[in-house]
């Protein structure tokens, strides 16, 4: 699934949080990379030349995008997996061999695509689904 570039700094002024460098850092490595944990953010920030940004920073910055909307978190098993939120409604497949994850648009349309039998008094704004099974990789090689 391809997703648009859009601006990081027009982003966070839209989700009323400042312009700093480790958010502008962080949501170029989401837009580059999606499904990435945390330390893997780190990691990849540290490629980049002139990076001041710690270990901390990049977990204060994962859940002020979280809280502001815009970026999601997935847990797959025990990790927490991070990509841009770009509201284009999609779930997830899972391969339970190799961990590959894959984007899948929603399978009914508009958000919420699924809706629970009783909502218990919640206003249902979102479902995330994960299907999980063998990527085409690993089906071929068991």
């Amino acid at each position: 699934m391809v997703h648009d570039r859009l601006d990081p700094a027009s982003r966070l002024r839209a989700a009323g949080l400042r312009v700093t460098r480790p958010r502008l850092m962080v949501l170029e490595v989401l837009a580059d990379h999606p499904h990435v944990s945390a330390d893997h953010v780190r990691a990849l920030l540290d490629e980049v030349e002139d990076h001041t940004v710690s270990r901390q920073a990049v977990y204060d910055v994962l859940h002020a995008l979280t809280d502001a909307g815009l970026v999601r978190s997935m847990l797959v098993g025990t990790r927490a997996l991070y990509e841009l939120d770009l509201l284009d409604n999609h779930h997830h497949l899972l391969c339970r061999q190799c961990g590959a994850l894959a984007d899948v648009p929603c399978a009914v349309g508009h958000a919420p695509c699924l809706q629970p039998s009783d909502a218990q008094g919640f206003t249902v704004q979102t479902a995330d689904v994960t299907y999980s099974g063998l990527c085409a990789t690993c089906s071929t090689t068991t």
